[in-house]
């Protein structure tokens, strides 16, 4: 077996997006098989077992994740990660991949599909609600697809939010108010609120929302009535309705998971598409395990590695 570290500095973002989009559309054609993730939780943060087989790629396999808002003040990533590949033929495991950055990167590259197929644009004006880590991977995961002719952000943290501007020169960059940054096409939500953030009212007709942040029971990051009015898509409506934005929204019986307009994988194969330039669009994102193997299979080809024996 091997261990596999770092791998996320040797893939190109544009091949993740891709292949992220290829999962997708594998699970909206129903051949992925993948249960919806299972939390262990803890007084202040869980960690989550996620099991899948992409046929398509010849993979299969499990991520344990730990989700801890509160390790920034340890110096610790929020989200770390591992990933165990196993032969799907055998059963015998084939490597262990760190996954902390692959986690990044997969949920941002599923952010890009997600606008890709929803935003009606091509050239965007970004708004990021939120600036650590996840809000890094989204904002070179949809550079990728889009053209962004200004960036605006938003941040409790003042100094993370300077230090977000300073790492990416590249792009014309403004820290607002929250209602400033949702004046954009894309917003994207990468906070760990339990009460919404965004107001109904600060988002224009037209704007895609990658809601991210909202990825277990209680987590919330917009207003309800902003999910009644869009029109809303989920990774996996088993997941959503468990811990996705729409959660609570569905739990208040403020919104019920038969307003879905449909899935990503639904987007990605055509089958739904957005109806109109107008209107309000929402991705709700809550991390698939067909995504970590799908970015698992870029990390095995150019990825470093060691041996770990492995005695039967």
């Amino acid at each position: 077996m091997k261990y596999y570290f770092e791998s996320e500095k040797s893939l190109d973002m544009s091949e993740v997006n891709r292949i992220i989009e290829r999962a997708f559309a594998e699970h909206g054609s129903g051949r992925a098989r993948m249960p919806s993730k299972l939390y262990v939780t803890f007084p202040h943060w869980d960690f989550r077992t996620m099991p899948a087989y992409l046929p398509a790629l010849s993979i299969a396999g499990v991520k344990i994740v730990t989700v801890h808002p509160e390790n920034r003040a340890l110096n610790l990533p929020s989200v770390m990660a591992l990933t165990l590949i196993i032969d799907p033929a055998t059963g015998h495991p084939l490597a262990l991949l760190n996954a902390t950055g692959l986690t990044d990167m997969r949920t941002g590259a599923a952010g890009a599909v997600a606008a890709k197929y929803l935003c009606p644009k091509k050239e965007i004006v970004l708004g990021l609600i939120g600036t650590g880590r996840q809000a890094e991977n989204q904002l070179e995961a949809l550079a990728e697809e889009f053209s962004l002719r200004d960036v605006r952000i938003w941040s409790r943290d003042e100094p993370l939010a300077e230090a977000f501007v300073k790492k990416y020169p590249q792009y014309e960059i403004s820290i607002c108010n929250p209602k400033k940054t949702c004046d954009c096409d894309v917003l994207v939500t990468t906070t760990p609120s339990r009460t919404p953030i965004i107001k109904n009212k600060w988002i224009h007709d037209g704007t895609h929302i990658n809601a991210i942040g909202a990825d277990a029971p209680g987590k919330q990051e917009l207003d309800p009535t902003l999910l009644v009015r869009g029109r809303v898509f989920v990774d996996d409506t088993g997941q959503a309705v468990h811990s996705g934005e729409i959660n609570v929204p569905v739990a208040k019986g403020i919104f019920s998971p038969d307003m879905i307009a449909g899935t990503l994988g639904d987007a990605v194969l055509g089958r739904i598409k957005r109806d109109t330039d107008e209107g309000v669009t929402i991705f709700d994102s809550t991390g698939l395990a067909i995504q970590d193997l799908a970015i698992a299979s870029l990390a095995l080809k150019y990825g470093k590695s060691s041996e770990i024996p492995f005695y039967a």
